[in-house]
């Protein structure tokens, strides 16, 4: 490496000025077009088209996933273990994912509820050794 600044050297990494991208023009001109979609987008858009389906003596429009959700539910009341599973997962990981239905999206504890709280987790922490060698086995 040389300290002058208007000397060049070509090698890794260094591509010859002449050779380099001018600026304005890309590396990749035929790449990604503009508004390409991902699985994500494709899954969203496919999900959110609408079907004809009865529910009992009427017919009713809705998205393809409602009509998936609608399915499992029905599935999962007729005994089906495997839909239930299913479907207590999908809501804990819907009322979690919510900022509005997940922990700590409900009333705040009473003052007494809150010194129980505290209480059972210093309880809890007085209870835990400290340093595991220096313990006795005395309860």
């Amino acid at each position: 490496m040389t300290d002058r600044e208007g000397d060049y050297e070509v090698g890794y990494g260094r591509p010859p000025k002449a050779s380099r991208f001018k600026p304005g023009h890309s590396g990749n001109a035929k790449g990604r077009p503009k508004g390409a979609k991902n699985l994500a987008t494709d899954l969203a858009e496919e999900l959110g088209e609408t079907i004809r389906i009865r529910e009992g003596d009427r017919e009713l429009r809705v998205s393809k996933q409602r009509a998936m959700l609608k399915a499992l539910v029905a599935k999962a009341l007729k005994g089906d273990a495997r839909a239930a599973s299913l479907l207590i997962a999908l809501v804990a990981k819907a009322t979690l994912d919510d900022p509005g239905v997940g922990p700590g999206a409900h009333a705040p504890l009473a003052e007494t509820d809150r010194q129980i709280l505290d209480d059972y987790l210093a309880r809890g922490r007085q209870q835990t050794p400290s340093n595991p060698t220096s313990s006795t086995g005395e309860s």
